[in-house]
């Protein structure tokens, strides 16, 4: 069982968590900015056997989110927080879980600030904007921090939190949005 990610951290550097976060929040703000000043192409990103773009990206964007919570169940499960539920498969489920997620949303993201932008037509897809940046920019502190030696035992745990609370946001704002606005189509 690995330590308690909420125990107090060594005195090494608190502060080494600030660049990653500095880091995702400029991503963030970059994104918002790129989808809200470029005019949208409206080229989509779209995959044979499907009905249409729209329809790609809530099949990948649903996928993601089921990775997503696969992520979460190892995650708990690396932390001993399952139970009685062994740990040995979690660290791998984990790792290629997180990357499957990753691959789905990639090109979900793309064709979301490349060919719509940063849309405000309503508050869903103001919501969705806003979520979306978001999401890429925990992400990015996520990866940035992973590597960091001496944060707080909390802090991974606060940032996966974060990037998959976001995520099913995202997820929430537009696949499940589109489920039950048009139905299952592919």
């Amino acid at each position: 069982m690995l330590p308690d990610p909420f125990a107090d951290p060594p005195a090494a550097p608190r502060a080494s968590v600030v660049v990653p976060l500095l880091v995702g929040a400029a991503v963030a703000v970059a994104l918002g900015v790129y989808g809200r000043t470029h005019t949208p192409t409206g080229i989509a990103v779209n995959v044979a056997g499907f009905s249409g773009p729209q329809t790609v990206k809530v099949w990948l964007g649903t996928g993601a989110a089921f990775f997503a919570v696969v992520q979460l169940l190892s995650a708990l499960a690396m932390w001993g927080r399952l139970g009685r539920v062994p740990a040995s498969w979690a660290g791998g489920a984990h790792r290629w879980s997180g990357r499957i997620a990753f691959l789905l949303a990639v090109p979900v993201a793309v064709h979301c600030l490349y060919a719509l932008g940063f849309a405000d037509h309503d508050l869903r897809t103001l919501a969705h904007s806003v979520f979306g940046c978001f999401f890429v920019g925990a992400f990015t502190t996520k990866m940035l921090a992973l590597p960091r030696r001496g944060l707080a035992g909390w802090v991974l745990p606060v940032v996966g939190g974060v990037v998959f609370t976001v995520l099913m946001l995202v997820w929430l704002t537009s696949s499940v949005w589109y489920f039950t606005t048009f139905g299952f189509q592919r």
